[in-house]
């Protein structure tokens, strides 16, 4: 199940919950017990520099493609 992160208007308060995306909608409770809250938007980042590894040149041969034996 997916976690969406809200808001809560009365208090200020960022919290999560777990829920089915079929409910990312409904109202959320904070944990203080208010009822006025908004759902945030949630960006995912990542950070680094992963690069794809250099493959090798396939021979080519009679056997066809994705045979993996060598030539």
């Amino acid at each position: 199940m997916p976690v969406y992160e809200y808001r809560c208007r009365s208090c200020g308060s960022t919290f999560e919950q777990r829920r089915a995306m079929s409910e990312a909608n409904l109202p959320a409770e904070c944990p203080v017990g208010h009822a006025d809250t908004v759902r945030l938007l949630s960006v995912f980042s990542s950070t680094g520099s992963a690069q794809a590894a250099p493959t090798a040149p396939r021979p080519s041969g009679g056997c066809g493609s994705g045979c993996g034996c060598a030539h």
